[in-house]
């Protein structure tokens, strides 16, 4: 009796184990699986991801230095807003596996040497007086709002689509208010887009917050050159991207 008892338990031990043994089986096979192709992104969605990463850290980097050299409250607010951008593609990346290209995110570096001479640039010309750094502000946020909607031209992906238009409209309220303290001489917040944009903040006497006092900044560098050979070909006119042909 004793015998044929423990000839049952190992019965049953060798059923489970093999029961075991052939779920994890399963687990792997289907963990090795690729993604459906509906949840796969296309090698051109890939680039403009990778591509969008560095460029809203350009944005983050120059509106830094900026605020550095003028103290103008809209930079230092607007470069926290270009950190949300930042933060929302790099959800994307981490989402669909992807390597980040910000492997060091110290101001003025990227893996991308063309965006560290557009850095370069764009810091030397926003250095001449507040009304040009305004006016940088306007050019990178032209930039980014002609290459977000590329971005959303060539997505079919619903997640990506969401992201990108996101960013899209708070790239349309930075314009806006950089345009506006042009015309204001950069005294003013934009009342049309409130303080809730992250555009700018205010003192107790309801003016924007700005000491217009210019000092050194913790900048990487100054370049003169054109921008390089990269993924899109500059118009200088326009200060925009486009594909190569």
């Amino acid at each position: 009796m004793k015998v044929k008892t423990l000839l049952i338990a190992v019965a049953i031990l060798t059923v489970l184990a093999s029961m075991t043994v052939a779920n994890l089986a399963g687990q792997q096979q289907r963990a090795s699986r690729p993604l459906p192709a509906a949840v796969q992104l296309t090698e051109a969605e890939e680039q403009h991801i990778l591509y969008m990463r560095e460029e809203e850290k350009l944005a983050r980097d120059v509106y830094l230095t900026l605020y550095e050299l003028w103290d103008a409250e809209i930079f230092a607010n607007i470069s926290e807003s270009e950190q949300r951008h930042m933060d929302a593609i790099k959800n994307l990346i981490t989402r669909y596996g992807l390597g980040d290209p910000v492997v060091d995110d110290a101001v003025g570096i990227f893996t991308n040497q063309d965006f560290e001479t557009l850095y370069d640039e764009l810091v030397a010309d926003g250095s001449v007086s507040l009304e040009e750094a305004l006016k940088v502000g306007v050019r990178i946020e032209e930039l980014d709002i002609a290459d977000l909607e590329l971005v959303l031209q060539d997505t079919s992906m619903r997640t990506v689509k969401r992201v990108f238009q996101n960013l899209l409209n708070g790239s349309y309220n930075h314009l806006s208010a950089f345009r506006r303290n042009i015309e204001t001489g950069g005294t003013e917040c934009p009342s049309q887009l409130g303080l809730g944009d992250g555009t700018c903040s205010v003192d107790q006497d309801g003016g924007m917050m700005r000491r217009g006092n210019r000092r050194s900044g913790n900048r990487r560098g100054q370049g003169n050159g054109g921008f390089g050979s990269g993924r899109w070909n500059r118009n200088r006119q326009t200060d925009r991207f486009a594909p190569p042909q």
